[in-house]
């Protein structure tokens, strides 16, 4: 029986004539950190969606604990969605926020060990002072940090994250990174993260999926980034990868 936390066995989503991935193999195994690297249409975000259960296989099958997501309880998997998806009017506290992801829903009243629990939450990503903050008078950096909290308040087995760092400047962008492992080291959990910065994905993981519909290749930072793999992901690149990182890599 497979162990991994996160199977996908031969996945393929299709919307109406548009193929977003195609037959996806891959095997993610407990407390990895995973970045997530590819074109815009690449079918990042639809892998995402797939885990999520927000998006059914055409055809294939995704495993999570070697059950089906839909037999998954909601605290399973924590996610972190682009800040620009956001409705930043809604009308609701930071605290108010992070408590709805105890129970994936708008709490009317939190009780005390609820409001403990979002606390600590927000403690956790140095945002206690904003507990009682609106959400729409929330800085970008601010709101992404509360959205973590909302993630990590019910202490997920699998922490997806949909560029979480896009439209935050260079020093909130590093706290943000900070905060994600120090997570990770506390709570073993399994980290898939999105994101378009090349620089973040080879720092900041363990394994990387470069992926274009298809699954170009799912190696450590020093492999996945060769030249190779990033034509066959982007199908030009203007400048040799080894100036981007700074060290020579493989071809």
């Amino acid at each position: 029986m497979n162990n991994a936390n996160i199977l996908f066995n031969n996945v393929s989503v299709v919307f109406g004539k548009h193929t977003a991935i195609e037959n996806i193999n891959l095997t993610i195994s407990p407390n990895t950190v995973v970045t997530v690297v590819g074109p815009n249409g690449g079918g990042k975000t639809t892998l995402l969606k797939v885990i999520l259960g927000l998006v059914k296989p055409t055809s294939g099958e995704l495993l999570i604990n070697g059950k089906d997501t839909c037999s998954l309880p909601p605290s399973v998997i924590g996610y972190v969605p682009q800040i620009k998806t956001l409705d930043m009017s809604f009308p609701a506290l930071s605290i108010e926020l992070v408590a709805s992801g105890l129970k994936n829903n708008w709490v009317a009243w939190l009780s005390k060990d609820e409001k403990k629990k979002s606390l600590e939450a927000l403690e956790k990503v140095g945002a206690k002072h904003l507990a009682n903050r609106q959400i729409s008078k929330l800085s970008g950096g601010e709101l992404q940090r509360v959205f973590l909290a909302r993630s990590f308040v019910r202490n997920p087995e699998i922490l997806l994250l949909d560029e979480p760092v896009t439209g935050i400047d260079f020093v909130g962008e590093n706290d943000i990174h900070n905060i994600i492992e120090e997570y990770r080291k506390e709570s073993n959990t399994t980290i898939l993260m999105v994101t378009h910065d090349w620089e973040a994905a080879y720092h900041h993981a363990d394994k990387v999926i470069l992926i274009n519909r298809n699954l170009i290749c799912y190696e450590s930072p020093d492999h996945a980034f060769s030249e190779k793999n990033l034509r066959m992901t982007f199908s030009h690149i203007g400048h040799k990868h080894e100036m981007i990182f700074g060290v020579q890599h493989h071809a």
